[in-house]
């Protein structure tokens, strides 16, 4: 089953990183032949929390993506977007640094995943308006969004699993994760003008959204009260998760629903931002991952890794997040950190105390975040961004994005690495 299990899941793989064959089409496939060939059962698809669809995921993913739907109507994304233009006086540079640093904010307070689906709308609006390609754009936003959610226990998805099996607090995220973000994310905004190329805006069209009122494009006052207090509701819930015991997932879809029902909207209105290949694509996906996991194949590359350490302290934080990023941006990073866990939480029970026993738990979570970065398919951010593109007429390919992906996720882990060493064994 282990050959089965590898070898449907390189081809899979090879037919999305191709471009030539729709991702969705492609997991979906792959998963089919994983259950058809006896890898995976129903139980283990559809219910094993190691190994199944994480429906968590998939229903926070829905339920934001029906909120933002509604908030579509109101006119508040074309409000931002002139808005943005008009505080950037028309400059591209100006502009993305704008969005990725709000991306990156925002991310930090929510989740990356809802963050993208709130600034990708309003990012496309303004390249619109500027008659330019917003691929630049979208791309720089979701590694900000996944550079931003790692300061955070609520930021990404692998930093919840983390603090509910080492018993961290928000409090301790933010003590420890928060300062390397803000240094990776100085970094990342100096190498944006090297990492895209400059992008000029006819004068015309930047006259054109410099005359414009913001305030003209809102066309639903009211719908856009009642969003803003069940988006008020549904962000505090977000935050408040750890004293409230509520799932994200669980206060989207309720705070998705309460829209529904007061904004009197039709559903073809409502469901127009909801997209289904994407979370057909995350359920596929999942269920080969868990094909991976449930042979233990993933286990037994992590183990092995972390046996080359020979028990030193420092070798086995670097072999850690060294590992945990390219495996997390080939098989995403929330599986892979669910399944890390264990080892972990073993290894922080045998570490000599010389340090620290938890910057292990920082090193899992930094290499799995930025890890995320790696690859069109390493975070659930980017296959959301990348849905968001396509739909948009932007398609953003496999390859455009890892080039990238690859040199921003390197820097990050620089410099996350010296941080490590520094803090937790340099200063003590």
């Amino acid at each position: 089953m282990n050959i089965i299990a590898v070898t449907v899941f390189v081809i899979t793989y090879a037919l999305i990183a191709s471009d030539r064959v729709s991702k969705t089409r492609a997991a979906l496939s792959g998963a089919a032949i994983m259950l058809a060939l006896g890898v995976v059962r129903s139980h283990d698809a559809f219910y094993s929390p190691e190994t199944g669809i994480d429906w968590d995921v998939v229903f926070l993913l829905l339920g934001m993506m029906i909120i933002v739907s509604v908030l579509r109507q109101t006119g508040v994304f074309e409000y931002v977007a002139i808005w943005a233009v008009k505080r950037a006086n028309g400059s591209p540079l100006r502009i993305m640094i704008l969005l990725v640093l709000v991306m990156a904010f925002g991310s930090a307070l929510l989740d990356n995943v809802t963050t993208v689906l709130l600034i990708a709308p309003v990012t496309l609006l303004v390249c619109d308006r500027l008659a330019i390609d917003a691929s630049p754009f979208l791309i720089a936003e979701v590694f900000a969004s996944n550079i931003g959610g790692a300061a955070t226990l609520v930021g990404d998805p692998p930093n919840i699993i983390i603090a509910s099996r080492a018993g961290l607090s928000f409090n301790d995220f933010l003590v420890h994760m928060a300062p390397v973000v803000i240094v990776v994310m100085i970094v990342f905004v100096a190498l944006l003008p090297r990492l895209f190329r400059p992008v000029t805006v006819k004068p015309d069209r930047v006259a054109d959204v410099m005359s414009l009122n913001e305030r003209e494009a809102i066309r639903d006052r009211k719908l856009l009260i009642k969003c803003g207090v069940v988006l008020l509701a549904v962000f505090t819930a977000f935050v408040a998760h750890p004293l409230l015991h509520i799932q994200p997932s669980v206060v989207a879809l309720l705070g998705a629903g309460v829209l529904i029902v007061i904004s009197g909207l039709d559903s073809s209105d409502y469901l127009s931002s909801v997209e289904w290949e994407t979370l057909m694509f995350f359920a596929g996906l999942f269920i080969m991952v868990g094909a991976l996991v449930k042979t233990g194949i993933v286990e037994k590359l992590a183990r092995g890794a972390i046996e080359l350490t020979g028990g030193n302290e420092l070798l086995t934080v670097m072999l850690i997040i060294g590992v945990s990023a390219p495996v997390s941006g080939i098989i995403d990073n929330i599986p892979y950190v669910a399944t890390m866990t264990p080892i972990v939480t073993e290894l922080v029970t045998v570490m000599p105390g010389q340090v620290d026993s938890n910057v292990l738990w920082w090193a899992l979570a930094l290499g799995a975040d930025f890890g995320g970065n790696l690859t069109a398919v390493g975070a659930s951010a980017n296959v959301v961004m990348l849905g968001i593109a396509r739909r948009a007429g932007t398609p953003i390919s496999f390859w455009e994005f890892t080039r990238k992906g690859i040199l921003v996720t390197t820097i990050s882990l620089a410099v996350a690495a010296i941080y490590l060493w520094v803090r937790y064994f340099l200063l003590g």
